[in-house]
């Protein structure tokens, strides 16, 4: 029975430090639009998402109808912002274990997406399951599957992106992209 997964990197939002509230800027909100009008003719079954609001605005215009997982929620860089967020970016992809403090390393957020994947897939077999969620989580998990997903791969990944996974039970089948026309 096939089950297929529409992975989607959040729009554009305005920048805070405020991870858990911040919202779409306005080039966002229109290009939600765009996504959720893509999904809804995709005849997706289940929308499930991070809790920051960035990443369930962008699948969904009210979190209520989605299942909230804080599983999908972006990884923790560090305890504090750092100074230079592409430098510790870099040596995050280059490391697989190396973690800043009160960060998680690569590692770490790759099994946290990969569980909620597993647990996903055993949840909403033969549906189709849209997953709001951020790019560098999106990246390591997807990247658990096929290793064409890897940091060159996110360094170019749009906002908002779709992949659409599809898999047999656990077993990945294969990825392509959802083209979202603006």
């Amino acid at each position: 029975m096939l089950t297929t997964l529409y992975v989607v990197r959040h729009a554009h939002a305005i920048y805070t430090t405020d991870e858990r509230n911040r919202t779409l800027s306005e080039k966002g909100y229109s290009d939600a639009k765009i996504v959720h009008k893509l999904l809804a003719a995709e005849q997706v079954d289940t929308y499930i998402s991070s809790p920051y609001r960035r990443a369930w605005e962008t699948i969904v215009s009210d979190a209520s109808t989605a299942v909230l997982d804080e599983r999908l929620r972006e990884r923790q860089i560090a305890a504090d912002p750092v100074e230079d967020f592409q430098g510790a970016i870099v040596r995050l992809w280059s490391n697989e274990e190396y973690q800043f403090p009160g960060g998680e390393s690569n590692q770490a957020a790759r099994k946290r997406g990969i569980d909620a994947f597993q647990d996903i897939l055993a949840a909403y077999p033969g549906k189709r399951v849209a997953i709001g969620t951020h790019g560098n989580l999106m990246v390591l998990t997807m990247g658990h599957y096929d290793n064409q997903f890897d940091y060159a791969f996110w360094k170019q990944l749009q906002m908002p992106a779709i992949w659409k996974l599809t898999f047999d039970e656990q077993q990945y089948i294969r990825a392509e992209p959802v083209s979202i026309q603006k």
